[in-house]
């Protein structure tokens, strides 16, 4: 087959792929002109008034759209941190491990939870710590009181990080464990013919050589810094933790399609999408710079 009719071969195959992208993710950004508007359904999209930036004016005088700014950076950068450290600290534990067949089934279990969806996750999660859950069972069993996990505030934000930190770690620490593959078996025998320790070696040798992979993944990490998680928060919070658990994502949901405040959540979204543009941005250039990382 001549390299002419490869290349339409292969443009073909692009087509419904590129059809896809432009009416779900390309079409529908038209309607961002809303957040400029004030949107009255009986008018429509495009016959609304326009009032510019009102809804971005009106947007910083609302006390709790700082609330959900607050919130959403103090679980995006609790997530952020523990998923960097977790996956590492894993990696390092098992990469001492000399045992193939318990190194492999620890890495399958540890990385299964990464592949479940957070609606089949949070039912799970819901029903072990509900009020009459095992957990409570277990708790009851030694005395204590039972106790409504995700009726305390307080408590929930910790409790998020912690159950994306579980469900993601053992597939964040594939990466590391390929780093750590790559190093050099010499330098550890140089080091062991020095006298150092296994735990020597690894501050040694190990962390030095992986730092380039942590600096990379810390730094693009960034880009998420206003992405706390819709999918899991919106199916485990309630009411009774909106203070400190209702993030951008899920007031944004709830003031347009609750609250029918349309012009108002799509300004909302707009501004965070802007801000999540311009940290991604800011992390692919630390990353080149400090990573020697590039995309192209």
């Amino acid at each position: 087959m001549r390299r002419g009719n490869l290349w339409v071969h292969y443009t073909l195959m692009l087509i419904p792929g590129f059809m896809w992208l432009f009416f779900f993710n390309i079409l529908p950004m038209a309607g961002i002109v809303m957040a400029f508007k004030e949107f009255r359904p009986d008018l429509g999209i495009w016959n609304s008034p326009w009032i510019g930036l009102e809804n971005f004016e009106y947007m910083f005088l609302l006390q709790e759209v700082r609330r959900i700014l607050f919130n959403t950076l103090n679980i995006s950068m609790g997530k952020i941190i523990l998923n960097l450290l977790i996956p590492l600290i894993f990696a390092l534990l098992l990469s001492e491990v000399h045992n193939l067949r318990f190194k492999r089934w620890t890495q399958t279990i540890t990385y299964m939870p990464h592949f479940l969806s957070w609606v089949i996750l949070s039912g799970i999660i819901l029903n072990i710590f509900s009020y009459n859950g095992p957990v409570n069972g277990m708790r009851e069993s030694l005395g204590l009181k039972r106790f409504l996990f995700f009726a305390h505030a307080e408590i929930f934000p910790l409790f998020v990080i912690l159950c994306d930190t579980w469900k993601e770690f053992g597939y964040s620490a594939v990466i590391y464990f390929a780093a750590i593959t790559g190093i050099d078996p010499g330098l550890y025998e140089a080091a062991a013919i020095d006298g150092a320790g296994r735990l020597r070696r690894v501050f040694s040798v190990t962390l030095p050589c992986i730092t380039t992979t942590v600096v990379l993944l810390a730094v693009l990490s960034l880009g998420n810094v206003l992405n706390a998680g819709f999918d899991q928060i919106f199916n485990l919070y309630n009411p009774l933790v909106y203070s400190t658990g209702d993030i951008i994502d899920t007031w944004v949901y709830r003031a347009g399609l609750f609250n029918f405040q349309y012009s108002l959540a799509t300004a909302v979204g707009l501004l965070k999408s802007l801000v999540s543009f311009i940290l991604i941005a800011l992390s692919y250039l630390l990353a080149r710079r400090l990573a020697n990382y590039r995309i192209f």
